[in-house]
């Protein structure tokens, strides 16, 4: 993830606050649980390129041999298995 967790957090709570602000939500229960939870849906939702980008390095490791013996490029492979699985997937990156 790019953003540091301090900023995610100031994030969440300027997202809640203008959300309130601009009667789009009316809060009727706890504000910090509130936050809380929109700070860790943002935080999930940052860090899938992290876990996708670990998925793709896993599957690649049975390239090993190939990759070491210059057969396949691991910059080319790796690109085009995240695309793959980004398709598939109809993930928003």
């Amino acid at each position: 993830m790019r953003l540091s967790k301090e900023r995610v957090r100031h994030m969440a709570e300027s997202v809640a606050s203008r959300l309130e602000q601009d009667g789009c939500i009316e809060l009727v229960g706890d504000r910090k649980a509130f936050i809380d939870r929109l700070d860790r849906v943002m935080t999930d939702e940052l860090s899938l390129e992290d876990r996708l980008n670990a998925e793709v390095r896993q599957m690649l490791k049975g390239y090993d041999k190939q990759i070491e013996q210059g057969q396949v490029d691991y910059q080319k492979m790796f690109q085009m298995v995240k695309q793959k699985l980004v398709r598939e997937r109809g993930l928003i990156l």
